[in-house]
């Protein structure tokens, strides 16, 4: 396994713990072994970290692309642009289409396979017209325990997880970022704004904005990890149960009913079990001696 050569700047940081040291050569090695590679680029820590790191090791023979659509926030993607260019790394963009797709519309269980698929024919043919060898996107060791299609597409598209091939989780990558100065190392996980609505109710553009509209508002108020799930006229919303006490405070409490009431919601809801991902899963994860309860519109 080949050293790490660290710039003055990392020297003078703490240095990483041995074990996740190791991992983060291993990363080094599996780029350094790509002839060039095309990063999904999200803007959030995994995609930004390996998008670092393969813009250190292989230079300009590595290219970030991030793909706008509704199910994105406009500030989330000028941000993230920003940042790659603080990290040293070249980023086209490019537009998506899946709401083009009546398969993504309807929302079912796959609706992740559609939108990867979508993402990934885009980035193929431009992976082609450059020249770039390999395409690779963030996922890591623990999104392996969750429900994600959109895994499927990729390994469909050959598409390769150099996060999770060197065996990084979350917490991991969020300490090589920071020791790499990843601007967004400690950033809320991110995710599309459709999956802030129930399976087999239809994304719609207006539903997409509306859940930007109401997530936009309460991080004004302050609240980093949030995410307003969408059941038509009611806002169901998940933020860290210790953010609970601030979030029920008369006047915050007001300035959001009132807010989310005036973008269209009619009731305005809290989740006491507080945030965490994959709330939308939860009644479609695999139970012990079961398999999982989804109609697949293409097959597994």
């Amino acid at each position: 396994m080949s050293a790490v050569s660290k710039t003055p700047a990392e020297r003078e940081r703490q240095p990483l713990p041995p074990e996740i040291e190791q991992k983060y050569q291993r990363l080094r090695d599996i780029l350094a072994e790509m002839p060039s590679v095309l990063v999904a680029y999200s803007g959030g820590v995994d995609s930004a970290l390996l998008l670092k790191v393969a813009s250190d090791v292989l230079g300009e023979r590595a290219l970030g692309v991030i793909a706008t659509s509704p199910a994105y926030e406009d500030a989330e993607t000028a941000e993230a642009l920003r940042n790659a260019e603080a990290m040293g790394a070249h980023v086209i963009q490019i537009e998506t289409h899946e709401m083009e797709n009546e398969r993504y519309v309807a929302n079912g269980l796959d609706r992740c396979y559609h939108c990867k698929t979508e993402l990934f024919t885009r980035l193929e043919p431009l992976a082609q017209e450059r020249g770039i060898a390999l395409i690779a996107y963030g996922l890591n060791r623990d999104d392996l325990g969750d429900f994600r299609p959109g895994q499927r597409a990729a390994r469909e598209f050959g598409v390769r997880a150099p996060l999770q091939e060197a065996d990084l989780g979350k917490e991991e990558i969020r300490a090589i970022a920071r020791y790499l100065g990843v601007p967004v190392w400690d950033k809320p996980t991110l995710a599309c704004f459709s999956s802030r609505i129930p399976y087999g109710m239809p994304v719609t553009v207006e539903a997409l904005q509306k859940i930007g509209r109401a997530e936009r508002l309460l991080h004004t108020l302050g609240f980093a990890q949030v995410r307003v799930r969408h059941h038509d006229t009611i806002a169901r919303i998940e933020v860290s149960r210790a953010d609970f006490p601030r979030l029920i405070e008369e006047e915050t409490n007001r300035q959001i009913v009132d807010g989310l009431k005036a973008i269209g919601y009619a009731y305005v809801t809290l989740d006491l079990q507080g945030y965490r991902t994959g709330s939308m899963n939860e009644l479609h994860r695999k139970r012990p001696g079961q398999g999982l309860k989804v109609t697949q519109t293409t097959g597994q």
